[in-house]
Parts: structure tokens; C-alpha cells; sequence
């Protein structure tokens, strides 16, 4: 597998975890590894990402327990595939 076609599959990963686990009504996956080319904590190979998603489940939740349904989402990625995970959680009434 060639090394955009990991990148591809772990975006799409991340996708479908995300829709499975908090079915959001806006979700965008990023790939920002090439913006951190050379940094040491990557070295293990896992990538950077961002995440901008609008799900329900965030309706009252402080942003801590938002990010913290979101970690848990994709926790089994955080352990070799994802090094950094940029995240904008939001309910749907303070989305645009």
C-alpha cells in the first residue's frame, strides 16, 4: 500500500468511526501531516488530522466531554495511527 493510500484509508477511518459513534450532521476530516514534515513525534508514523464536526450528542456537553467523545471514537487509531488530532466539536445550534 502506498503511502497516500494509508493516508486515504485513515481519513476514511476516522470518518467512520466518527459517523458511527456520534452521527453528525457536518463532519469534515483533514490530513495536516505534510504541514508537520520532519516532526520528531510523528517519526512513529502516525499523522496529524483535523476534524470539524456537528453532532447532536454535543448538545450540553462542555467542550472537554466533547473532545473526550470524539478521542473516544477513534481511540483505537490514537495508539500508532493518529499522532495529532485538531478538533472542532460543535452542537448543532452553534454551528453555521
Amino acid at each position: 500500500m502506498s503511502l497516500d493510500n494509508k493516508v486515504d484509508h485513515r481519513v476514511e477511518r476516522i470518518r467512520e468511526a466518527l459517523e458511527a459513534a456520534l452521527k453528525p450532521s457536518l463532519l469534515e476530516v483533514g490530513d495536516d501531516s505534510h504541514l508537520h514534515a520532519g516532526h520528531a513525534g510523528a517519526a512513529s508514523g502516525g499523522g496529524h488530522y483535523s476534524v470539524k464536526i456537528v453532532s447532536e450528542r454535543f448538545d450540553g456537553l462542555r467542550l472537554v466531554m466533547r473532545h473526550r467523545l470524539v478521542y473516544d471514537a477513534v481511540a483505537e487509531m490514537m495508539r500508532a495511527e493518529i499522532h495529532a488530532l485538531a478538533i472542532t466539536a460543535l452542537a448543532p445550534s452553534e454551528s453555521d
